[in-house]
């Protein structure tokens, strides 16, 4: 997925991220009373050297002056870079002080000594805390007796001391929890090193592997582990076994030859079984493998269907399996289950043939996955717009639905790690709720919270929040999530914070932000789009909005744009957009269609050269995304990607203000991207409004790493939209109102 993750910095809080992160900026920022475009003394923003370079396909030439900017090996490249971010870091000078205050704002209303929920896996409580100045996780244990002592499996503030950039790409404990393996990077490049602490000894093995996949697995011998290498193109394209303690033991266990594939891994709950897949975006097939005997070969269940997508797990003598279960006609893919069935299988004969349907398909809610356990089934599914939980309780005979205590929320899986369990543990948030753990008890049919994520200074019945719908070009009606404060003047048009994704069929769900409070409470009102090309409404709302139906996403968000201003919660000089990495695609295509529509834009990450990028399969990514955007080499995909393509589309009119980040490391959208873009926007616009260009140098896609990093990211972007707002005086007191 180029997109990496659909969740705006915004959404994370102090305890780590809540999902994934997906932007960066900076942290630098305005003296009281003082906004940037009252500055007569602006530099020159930087201009690139122009070199003539034309594309031809289908007989089309396209003009592509900056397409020299893709060599990083080339001094002038970094010069050119290096000089946006020097032009950034002067333009932004002025808002050091407002930067400073939000920060110290967002970082006020967390507790930054906190634990995680303990789980109990085997004969030990697994947790993770963080402390007060550590900007990393420290993952610890406990034994269940109860005088035991905390020990600390891994702490990534070691791990990460001197090192500009770290992430943690994932830790497996072993089966008899005396191994644990991990993998990080330190560049950004999401290229990772595997390590192997022996947690009795405390020892570090000499079993290091390098250029790896983040992801890891134990089989139940804790001595054998699974990883996965890249190709040149960065695609998941190898499985490997690997014994610990013999270095020429690596063997090859699984290769993906089509370029549109890609290979992956996991541990059924039972944990009698190793699951391993290669997929597509329309295509799946999965292999398994006895946990107990890793050595053997891979089974397949069901051999790869065109169209056709499962995915299953091991229940008893059986697979169950969600899948949409296509029919192959000559080649083509049809009489698709849409919203996906649960189909039940025996393991000895596994084969599509034999596969019966348990739930079928429900053309108004989307069967998204399901957790097995030895006495129930929890189903993740999709309806009205949100997530929900479905119990199939075999013990008790039940089948209901979690309920949950508001009407549009955020929920998702916790750690259940037992099988055997009764008990299942989920996570819950709304756009005025924090994120909290709850636990359903099944034999009780009670619920508990038994954590609910502190905030200082909130008090949440200050808040309100909406569910709106807005009708498209095409009369289909939008769902937009709101939250502002109670006693913001709603008579008259106010600021707003307006976000979008709108791909890879990722549903973007109420979330709850501490750090968006710090915008909430200077008057801002927060909308979050949900716009086709994602899955909110369903399987179909992604169709709608991917291939040659992609305009649908910009139509979408330019018709919540205008309907937001209809309804007079904003109008277009307090209007601010933003998205990231194909949301920064979104904002791209939005202000080239309509730039009158909006004051400023973020773009964070955006993939902005489609169709150059789309023709390029030396680029990581590319060939996996042809299912999701089309391939260009096809001259009715290449025209149409054409007409949206935001670095094509350029054109000599206004602009809003725009903040641009980028990231040199970055695999999923190169750097050169939004550096052309920037590069061509800057002699194309006719405005004077602000164009900055901002690339972190030592990270990729996530950007800064740590909880401290990300604040400081998003102090950078608040303060940017905020002094378009013309609200950047800075508060006497902290705006946060008391807890209650």
């Amino acid at each position: 997925m180029r997109s990496g993750y659909p969740i705006p910095l915004e959404s994370f809080n102090a305890q780590g991220p809540l999902i994934p992160m997906l932007l960066f900026t900076l942290f630098l920022a305005c003296p009281k009373n003082t906004t940037m475009s009252d500055k007569t003394s602006i530099p020159t923003p930087p201009k690139a050297t122009v070199v003539p370079h034309t594309h031809t396909e289908h007989g089309v030439e396209r003009s592509d002056p900056y397409y020299w900017l893709r060599n990083k090996t080339d001094p002038a490249v970094i010069n050119y870079i290096e000089a946006e971010n020097e032009y950034t870091e002067q333009q932004s000078k002025p808002l050091e002080p407002m930067r400073k205050q939000l920060f110290d704002e967002m970082l006020s209303r967390i507790q930054e000594d906190d634990q995680t929920v303990p789980y109990q896996d085997g004969d030990y409580w697994y947790y993770s805390r963080t402390e007060s100045g550590k900007p990393y996780r420290i993952y610890c244990r406990k034994h269940l007796s109860l005088d035991s002592e905390e020990e600390i499996i891994l702490d990534e503030n070691q791990l990460a001391e001197g090192l500009e950039y770290f992430d943690l790409g994932s830790l497996a404990i072993s089966h008899d929890h005396s191994m644990l393996a991990y993998t990080t990077d330190t560049n950004g490049r999401e290229i990772y090193e595997l390590q192997i602490k022996n947690l009795e000894s405390g020892e570090i093995l000499p079993d290091r592997q390098e250029a790896l996949v983040g992801r890891i697995m134990w089989a139940n011998d804790n001595q054998t582990l699974f990883y996965s290498r890249m190709d040149d193109a960065l695609r998941p394209d190898r499985i490997f076994r690997y014994t610990l303690g013999q270095k020429s033991s690596e063997t090859l266990v699984y290769e993906e030859k089509d370029e549109l594939f890609r290979v992956g891994f996991w541990k059924g709950n039972s944990e009698r079984f190793l699951y391993f897949y290669s997929a597509s975006t329309l295509t799946s097939e999965v292999h398994y493998l006895s946990a107990d005997s890793p050595e053997k070969d891979l089974t397949v269940i069901s051999e790869r269907h065109a169209g056709m997508e499962y995915w299953p797990e091991d229940h008893g003598n059986d697979f169950i399996i969600v899948t949409n279960d296509c029919d192959d006609e000559n080649g083509v893919h049809t009489s698709c289950a849409l919203n996906n069935k649960l189909m039940r299988t025996p393991i000895q004969q596994s084969d599509r043939s034999h596969w019966v349907e348990e739930i079928p398909h429900r053309k108004d809610v989307q069967l998204q996955g399901v957790d097995i356990y030895q006495d129930q089934w929890i189903l993740s599914e999709r309806a009205n717009g949100l997530d929900q939980f479905r119990v199939i309780d075999f013990k008790n005979k039940s089948d209901y639905i979690i309920s949950l205590p508001e009407p549009s929320y955020l929920i998702y899986g916790s750690s259940n790690p037992s099988y055997k369990t009764r008990k299942f543990r989920y996570g819950y948030a709304s756009l005025v709720s924090p994120s909290s753990t709850f636990e359903l008890d099944l034999d009780t049919n009670t619920q508990e919270i038994l954590k609910e994520h502190p905030v200082n200074n909130y008090d949440r019945s200050q808040y309100t929040a909406e569910r709106i719908f807005i009708p498209s070009h095409d009369g289909v009606e939008i769902p937009v999530s709101i939250v502002y404060r109670k006693d913001l003047d709603r008579s008259q048009p106010q600021p707003i914070y307006l976000y979008g994704y709108g791909s890879y069929g990722a549903s973007l769900d109420p979330y709850f932000s501490s750090s968006r409070l710090s915008l909430l409470d200077r008057g801002v009102i927060f909308a979050m789009a949900h716009i086709r090309g994602g899955g909110e409404m369903g399987r179909q709302w992604y169709e709608d909005g991917k291939f040659l139906k992609k305009k649908n996403t910009f139509l979408d968000f330019v018709a919540v744009s205008e309907g937001l201003i209809q309804q007079g919660y904003t109008n277009s000089d307090k209007l601010s957009i933003i998205g990231g990495s194909a949301g920064g695609l979104l904002i791209g295509a939005s202000i080239n269609m309509r730039p009158d529509l909006y004051n400023a834009a973020v773009a964070d990450v955006p993939f902005v050269d489609v169709v150059t990028t789309m023709l390029d399969d030396s680029i990581p990514l590319t060939t996996g995304e042809w299912e999701e955007w089309g391939n260009p080499a096809e001259k009715n995909y290449f025209d149409y990607m054409l007409s949206y393509s935001p670095y094509d589309n350029v054109t000599s009119q206004n602009y809003p203000h725009l903040l641009v980040t980028s990231g040199l490391n970055d695999p999923r959208v190169q750097y050169w991207e939004p550096t052309k873009w920037v590069a061509k926007l800057r002699v194309s616009k006719t405005d004077t409004n602000q164009l900055l260009l901002r690339t972190n140098m030592g990270a990729g896609h996530g950007g800064n790493s740590g909880r401290y990093g990300y604040l400081e990211d998003l102090a950078f972007e608040y303060a940017f939209l905020l002094d378009k707002w013309g609200l950047t005086e800075l508060n006497s007191e902290s705006s946060a109102t008391p807890t209650q």
